[in-house]
């Protein structure tokens, strides 16, 4: 029988990326959708105006949550205390605490809880992290950059304290560095360059260290980069290999010769992984890039730019 799951949060992503993986995977069937604003139906189905008169109305086995982070908690809580399982948009919260709430009480309700990192849902990746397995890392070099008003205009709440700014974007380069090593790295500095009408980074530049790499290791993020987005990492070996991840994650390179090059179904990957996930009834939850990016915030030292009109 098809798994029964309900979305909360009908943005962008929720109807370019959720809804279509949910409906080319016959392991789900869409039983409900939820969202502040309303909206039309997707599908034949009502759009609820709130979360809980969703959960009260449709017979769901599962939640996928699409909202901003800062809605994130309350609805997971809601869906775990109501008896669902439950699939979260990166990133999985807007603090490291409510996070592990969530895993805690996921546990204690006997649910499963998905916080997915969809940049990490590539060939590509894992083949770099099968190869980087055991070597110890020289350098590490991230450039994350896209156009703001290209892919999320209109999106003001990004902008915002607990919006995340640009880490909203550049928490995808963080996920694929957690994967790659087995232990994921940590933020040792960080420069958040921040527009004078916004509370939250424009861009950012940070210093990571890790047990396995005995150089630098830097992250660069920018939402204010014009053309074609950038989206890339680069990896030296302590034994002389260069990796390169480009296009997302979707290619890898090494030394030069080309090793994956596989079309991205990210998404799709996600909701195959949760339905493996609720197969055996396991929690999945890496909370490390989220700890990444609010410890950046924390310690980071701030700069002040020009105004960025979105």
């Amino acid at each position: 029988m098809a798994i029964r799951i309900g979305v909360v949060g009908l943005g962008q992503v929720a109807r370019a990326r959720h809804l279509p993986a949910i409906a080319a995977n016959p392991a789900f069937r869409l039983a409900g959708l939820a969202s502040l604003g309303g909206g039309p139906g997707v599908a034949g189905l009502h759009v609820h105006g709130d979360h809980r008169a969703m959960l009260a109305s449709c017979a769901l086995d599962a939640v996928a949550i699409c909202t901003p982070p800062a809605a994130r908690f309350a609805v997971a809580r809601d869906a775990l205390c109501a008896g669902k399982h439950v699939l979260l948009e990166k990133p999985p919260a807007a603090t490291l605490g409510e996070a592990e709430a969530l895993v805690a009480l996921a546990a204690r309700e006997g649910r499963v809880l998905f916080a997915t990192w969809h940049s990490q849902c590539n060939e590509a990746v894992e083949a770099a992290r099968r190869f980087l397995a055991g070597r110890r890392i020289a350098a590490l070099e991230v450039d994350w950059n896209e156009d703001f008003r290209r892919y999320h205009p209109d999106q003001e709440w990004i902008w915002q304290a607990d919006g995340l700014g640009v880490f909203d974007m550049g928490i995808n380069a963080l996920s694929v560095a957690s994967r790659l090593f087995a232990q994921p790295p940590f933020v040792r500095s960080a420069e958040l360059r921040i527009a004078e009408n916004h509370a939250a980074p424009l861009s950012a530049v940070l210093q990571l260290g890790a047990d396995c790499c005995d150089g630098p290791m830097e992250v660069r993020m920018d939402w204010g980069h014009r053309g074609e987005h950038r989206r890339e990492l680069r990896i030296w070996t302590a034994c002389g290999h260069r990796l390169e991840l480009l296009e997302s994650g979707g290619r890898l390179v090494v030394d030069g010769t080309v090793a994956v090059d596989a079309p991205r179904a990210e998404y799709a990957m996600l909701y195959a992984r949760f339905a493996a996930l609720l197969t055996e009834g396991r929690i999945e939850a890496d909370l490390a890039p989220l700890r990444m990016t609010l410890d950046a915030l924390a310690i980071g030292r701030r700069t002040r730019l020009p105004p960025f009109e979105d």
